[in-house]
């Protein structure tokens, strides 16, 4: 498929014995593109025969440990791997000090180049642009900045050709986030939803004093965008009933899969 999206952590603040903090790659056209970056992604990648040469971008949410531990190790491995491509990382502002740390200290051998680009914006705002997708990026909020992404993929003029109905697919990523009426509208009509739900709507006193989502709020949320399906993670180390779970967001908007690390959805 032209365009998959590969599920390598589902947890939240700690990994557990079978998930690991959050991340997702999605690949556009042979293209891959990095979604948060916790650890074990390096682990995950190699079990998803996923090439550290072919990141083009990586997309960072916030900077809490579990989306962003895991960066340092994989652009270490990226180095001895030989890459020499830039790599175009983008995330808030506060995100560049801790790459300047990396290039300070760990970066002497590295062959390629890390372009920073701050992804802090108060509305849907375009950030990155390839052959294959064009990519968005909107605000969320939670307890430090924090900002979502919505993938775009662009149909080549060969492609129009062949069917000028062809319509390109999209996805968003909906991470760590209270939530709030304009959300919706920055993900509207995405093909796919991937949108944070850490708690059960049991616990939604929880979810608010944390900035977290529930459930429900994430269902709503696909719903009110108009999103073709909904999937859920980041799971707190309490969810132990997936079938409750789950069932708590197809109440609402039926197509919703409760992801897990492995998983891997082609549109």
């Amino acid at each position: 498929m032209n365009f998959s999206l590969k599920i390598l952590g589902t947890a939240s603040a700690v990994p557990i014995s079978d998930r690991n903090p959050s991340a997702q790659m999605l690949s556009v056209n042979g293209r891959l593109f990095l979604i948060d970056c916790g650890e074990g992604v390096q682990q995950q990648m190699r079990r998803m025969h996923l090439s550290f040469l072919k990141v083009e971008a990586i997309f960072i949410t916030h900077i809490h440990g579990d989306h962003v531990f895991g960066l340092f190790g994989l652009l270490s491995s990226m180095a001895m791997y030989g890459r020499t491509a830039d790599l175009y990382i983008y995330g808030p502002q506060a995100l560049g000090s801790v790459i300047k740390f990396y290039r300070s200290f760990f970066a002497d051998e590295s062959a390629f180049e890390i372009v920073f680009k701050p992804a802090d914006c108060t509305e849907l705002t375009p950030i990155h642009k390839s052959k294959a997708v064009a990519v968005s990026t909107f605000p969320l909020r939670h307890k430090i900045p924090c900002f979502g992404y919505r993938f775009d993929e662009i149909i080549s003029e060969r492609r129009r050709a062949g069917n000028p109905a062809c319509k390109g697919k999209s996805f968003a990523y909906c991470s760590d986030t209270v939530a709030f009426a304009n959300l919706s509208e920055y993900v509207r009509g995405v093909d796919v939803l991937y949108h944070e739900a850490t708690y059960m709507n049991d616990m939604s006193d929880k979810a608010v004093n944390r900035w977290h989502s529930t459930t429900s709020q994430a269902a709503q949320c696909a719903l009110t965008a108009g999103a073709g399906r909904l999937l859920v993670g980041h799971y707190s180390s309490r969810i132990l009933d997936f079938d409750a779970y789950i069932a708590e967001c197809m109440s609402i908007f039926p197509d919703s899969v409760a992801v897990q690390d492995g998983d891997v959805f082609d549109f």
